[in-house]
């Protein structure tokens, strides 16, 4: 039997931190019934310290190298190509920095599906943790926002209590709190089906 309200699945950019009902989306445990209802990742405000940091490590060669060469005068006793070589290595370490937190910021993300939740944490380029719930183990769903950027921004943590092998699974910093938890009452009670 055909669903009566069929819901279209909308487009999300490859940045997105939520999206209701998303086309496309798949995940490597996925059924062929079931669907993906929301997809979460942090918030991208959460990204402002790291890119505050590499802004300052980017600058650092070329307004500090400069200034501490004269004062140093440094260059009469080492060769100029150690020093390019030098800040060779600064900005490659920097890119790693960079390239790291994306991928951190990036890759961990919150799927809520039809018939469960799951968790995918990624913390190094060869190791990620996937935790899932299924929705029928839910016992209790809860969400913290505090402090003046969170509740203006609306973003704050889901905490999901459940009977599963993983007791708690928790969204850190997602954007709208309120509805994820809202959206997961909802689905529950329509006993999964879509």
């Amino acid at each position: 039997m055909e669903d009566q309200n069929p819901v279209k699945p909308q487009s999300m950019s490859p940045l997105s931190a939520f999206a209701e009902r998303p086309g496309g989306v798949r995940f490597e445990t996925q059924e062929s019934k079931e669907s993906v209802e929301l997809f979460l990742r942090q918030h991208p405000i959460v990204n402002l310290g790291w890119l505050t940091t590499a802004a300052i490590l980017l600058a650092v060669p070329y307004f500090a190298l400069p200034i501490l060469l004269r004062m140093l005068n440094i260059t009469q006793y080492v060769p100029m190509g150690y020093i390019i070589v030098a800040s060779a290595f600064w900005y490659l370490a920097t890119f790693g920095f960079i390239l790291t937190n994306f991928i951190h910021w990036f890759f961990n993300i919150y799927i809520v599906t039809n018939e469960r939740i799951v968790d995918i944490d990624f913390y190094y380029l060869l190791y990620k943790h996937f935790s899932e719930a299924d929705l029928s183990k839910i016992q209790d769903i809860s969400y913290t926002s505090s402090g003046i950027l969170p509740t203006m921004l609306d973003f704050g943590n889901v905490y999901i209590q459940t009977a599963a092998e993983t007791p708690v699974l928790e969204f850190d910093k997602i954007p709208h709190p309120e509805r994820v938890v809202q959206t997961i009452r909802m689905i529950r009670e329509r006993g999964g089906a879509t």
